[in-house]
């Protein structure tokens, strides 16, 4: 039966309209793509709470490619520890940076494909920025994405790569930038990876609980 992704949209916004946001509020309250960006790599492996401070620690120091590479390796890694590797990441930003100033005029790039370029930025980042930072239609697609879109039956898939491209095809473009944000609140709070729980879920009437074995 197909589903009725308005009712479930809706729905959802209903349900999570007072809730603090998933995402970086320090960057996607100024709709900088750069702050974006960094905060996109640094929330990689690593809790929302840690990579909100993390980003307002380092945004104080710098929110500009030049400012961010006037600072030592040290001061960004003091500031932005205890994200997950801390260290690796500093080199990523540091390197993007580069690039972002030779290459691209200290702008971030506003195409998924252009973004693919830069070191360490993997699909789910990309569209992030571009849906967050630039306002262009985009499905940031994470493991809350893949597994709700997978259990909702609206996708039928094996990772998040291909939940992305199955979701562009039937899914219309107006809930595209939404989703995202939708779902990991869902998914971290009711319809969790184990024993999700339907018992209380809002949109349990729409969901064929694909692959869901035991629930509360």
């Amino acid at each position: 039966m197909p589903i009725d992704i308005e009712k479930v949209v809706q729905t959802l916004k209903n349900q999570y309209q007072d809730k603090a946001s998933t995402l970086m509020d320090v960057a996607t309250t100024r709709k900088d793509p750069f702050l974006i960006l960094i905060s996109c790599l640094l929330s990689l492996r690593t809790k929302d709470e840690v990579t909100a401070e993390a980003s307002k620690r380092l945004f104080r120091l710098a929110n500009t490619p030049e400012q961010m590479l006037r600072l030592k390796n040290e001061e960004i890694e003091t500031a932005i520890y205890p994200v997950g590797f801390y260290r690796r990441k500093t080199q990523q930003i540091i390197g993007i940076c580069h690039v972002l100033i030779e290459n691209y005029g200290s702008s971030v790039p506003d195409s998924i494909e252009e973004l693919l370029k830069l070191k360490g930025v993997g699909r789910k980042t990309a569209n992030i920025v571009i849906t967050l930072g630039y306002n262009k239609p985009g499905i940031a697609v994470d493991t809350h994405v893949h597994r709700i879109s997978n259990r909702l039956g609206l996708v039928a898939t094996k990772d998040p790569y291909q939940t992305e491209f199955a979701l562009r095809k039937t899914l219309p473009k107006r809930y595209w930038i939404c989703l995202n944000e939708l779902l990991v609140k869902h998914g971290k709070t009711i319809c969790t990876p184990i024993s999700p729980k339907c018992s209380i879920c809002p949109i349990t009437e729409y969901c064929s609980r694909v692959g869901v074995k035991r629930s509360r």
